[in-house]
Formats: C-alpha cells, structure tokens, sequence
C-alpha cells in the first residue's frame, strides 16, 4: 500500500497540482522500504505526472482563440519564441520544484514530439529520485 501512495503522491506532485513526493520517498526509506523499488515506483508515477501535463499543453491550443483562453496571443508567441531558443534542453529543468511541472505543460504547447519528452524527463526524474535515496541512504 506504501508503494502505491508514493506513485500516486508522485503522480499529483508532477501535475500542476501542489503535492511532495520526495517527503513521503524519504519517510519510506527511513521505514526500510526497498530503496531502488521506491526509485522506479516514484519515476514512474512523476513521469506519468508530467505526461498528463504534456498532453494537456497540446490539447490547449485548441482553445486559443477563445476569448477566456488563459494566455494572451503576444503572450503565446514570446513563449514560442523563447522556447523555439531554448527547447527541448529546458525540460532538463522538470525535476525543479515550481518551474517544472509549467515546463512540461509549455512541451505540449510547443508540440515537442512524445518521444523525446519522455526521455529526457524520464532522465532527470529518475536521477532526482535516485540521488534523494542515495542522500537519505547516508543519513539512516
């Protein structure tokens, strides 16, 4: 049951919804929890998370030319911009507490395809994820 509150924990905390997951990971490990299965369980679910974020960035364009559409066309198009410059090198930022899960969300809206989404946010989270149980390691 431990396992599924973090992947389910992990999965929020990677939406644009507030939750801690590295909290409870941390808790887990002090408690004897199998390090290297609650590593994958927590990618997983944050992967996942950000997923969502990423297919609702692609289907919120849709609704761009509606007047309650959240974000203005200049708005849109700086982003555009900024993100044609940057790219896909910024979803290495997804592991970071606040800025991250808005950039996954920003990968959809910008159409970067699936496949590349995935595997550099399945990079960093699991690396943030790792380090976390290594760093707790030394402390338990």
């Amino acid at each position: 049951m431990a396992y599924l509150g973090l992947f389910v924990t992990a999965f929020i905390a990677a939406t644009l919804l507030p939750a801690q997951s590295e909290t409870l990971m941390v808790g887990l490990l002090v408690a004897g929890y199998v390090p290297w299965l609650l590593v994958v369980v927590a990618s997983v679910g944050n992967v996942l998370g950000s997923t969502v974020n990423w297919f609702l960035g692609r289907e919120l364009t849709r609704f761009s030319e509606r007047r309650w559409f959240p974000v203005k066309p200049a708005a849109l198009a700086r982003a555009q911009a900024w993100y044609g410059r940057y790219g896909k090198w910024t979803l290495l930022l997804s592991w970071m507490p606040i800025i991250g899960d808005p950039l996954t969300l920003a990968a959809g809206v910008m159409r970067e395809p699936l496949r590349v989404f995935l595997v550099l946010v399945t990079v960093v989270k699991t690396a943030r994820y790792v380090v976390l149980a290594v760093v707790a390691a030394q402390y338990a």
